[in-house]
């Protein structure tokens, strides 16, 4: 990936800092913590608008052109998760099922892990099958997932 042509932007939020990064078409990742270049675009500033909408409660989903790179199973994972509408939960074992992959929760669980594209990509919308919260790689881990699950309502 040639990163010369991509653009990047950092918002605060009340789950911490978020970075947008963008190349010309797509965003192509969401992630917590400071961009290592603020240097924005017109994509950038739409991922950042619409995350500061989301943390402000008057967004529950995203309008933006995407582009997560991944291997065919996580982008197979990444799209189930676009499917589940905020204020809702999935656990591991139902988006593998609902993928064709019954037995393959703990890859799902992997794929969930690896999202580039995070809040857009609700993967903070998979729980395990108790209902727990379980691992979150972003931000302050579980504590921002609770963070981002309560601002959507779910329980």
């Amino acid at each position: 990936m040639d990163w010369s042509m991509n653009y990047s932007q950092t918002i605060s939020t009340p789950a911490g800092e978020i970075s947008v990064t963008a190349n010309e078409e797509f965003v192509i990742k969401i992630c917590f913590g400071k961009a290592d270049l603020e240097k924005p675009n017109l994509l950038t500033q739409k991922g950042c608008d619409q995350l500061e909408e989301y943390f402000a409660g008057k967004r529950t989903e995203f309008n933006l052109p995407i582009e997560a790179q991944g291997t065919d199973f996580q982008k197979s994972v990444w799209a189930e998760l676009l499917k589940i509408p905020a204020g809702k939960t999935k656990s591991y074992g139902e988006i593998a099922r609902l993928i064709g992959k019954p037995k393959a929760a703990r890859a799902v669980g992997g794929a969930v892990g690896s999202n580039p594209i995070a809040v857009v990509i609700p993967c903070h919308r998979v729980m395990a099958a108790s209902g727990a919260i379980t691992g979150y790689t972003g931000g302050n881990g579980v504590i921002t997932k609770r963070q981002l699950l309560d601002l959507e309502g779910v329980g």
